[in-house]
Order: structure tokens, then C-alpha cells, then sequence
């Protein structure tokens, strides 16, 4: 499976999705991109799920059809999140294509 990293979302929890393939954006050269030319790149270039810290994204863009799932976690902090991994990892494991989550960290 194919996962792809957004800017802000906290690389160390790729040390958590064992069996995955992980990019990010970033190491790609897609950080430059706008919201619908990278959902449309990771689309092509067949990546099963983005997992974003961008709460605007289901606002900016039409995400009916899409070919990925989409995980925005509602928060950028690593120790956040960290305390939270066991959950992401099961949600992400979980999600299918075209799904949109939302993940809130308390």
C-alpha cells in the first residue's frame, strides 16, 4: 500500500505504518503543488491514501470520485499525535478508497 505525506504531517509516524510505502510530498518535489495538482499526481502516480493536516481541504476542493482515501489529522504536533498512533495506524488500515476522515486529537 501506498501512503503519501502532506506538508505538516509529522514524518516520524511513518516509523509506525510497518508493510507501507511512504513518501512524502516534499521528498517527491511536490510541495510546490496546490491542492487539486497533488491529489491529482498522487492519484497517478498510485497512491492509495494522503494523509494531510490541511482542515481546508474538503471546503477547497470537490473530492467526490477521488481514487485515494484522504486522512486529515486535525493537529501538526508530533507529541500529539504520537499519543494517538495506535489509533491513526488502525484508521488508516481501515480507510477505503474515496473515503474522507477526519481525525481529532484530544
Amino acid at each position: 500500500m501506498r501512503r503519501l505525506f502532506d506538508q505538516g504531517t509529522p514524518v516520524p509516524l511513518r516509523a509506525y505504518l510497518e508493510g507501507h510505502t511512504v513518501d512524502t510530498a516534499y521528498e517527491l518535489g511536490w510541495a510546490v503543488l496546490q491542492n487539486s495538482e497533488l491529489l491529482n499526481a498522487a492519484e497517478e502516480a498510485g497512491y492509495d491514501l494522503l494523509v494531510t493536516t490541511d482542515q481546508n481541504l474538503k471546503h477547497q476542493q470537490n473530492l467526490r470520485g477521488r481514487r485515494l482515501a484522504i486522512l486529515v489529522l486535525l493537529s501538526t504536533s508530533w507529541p500529539s499525535i504520537r499519543a494517538h498512533v495506535q489509533t491513526i495506524v488502525q484508521t488508516i488500515q481501515a480507510m477505503q478508497v474515496g473515503e474522507y476522515v477526519e481525525f481529532a486529537l484530544e
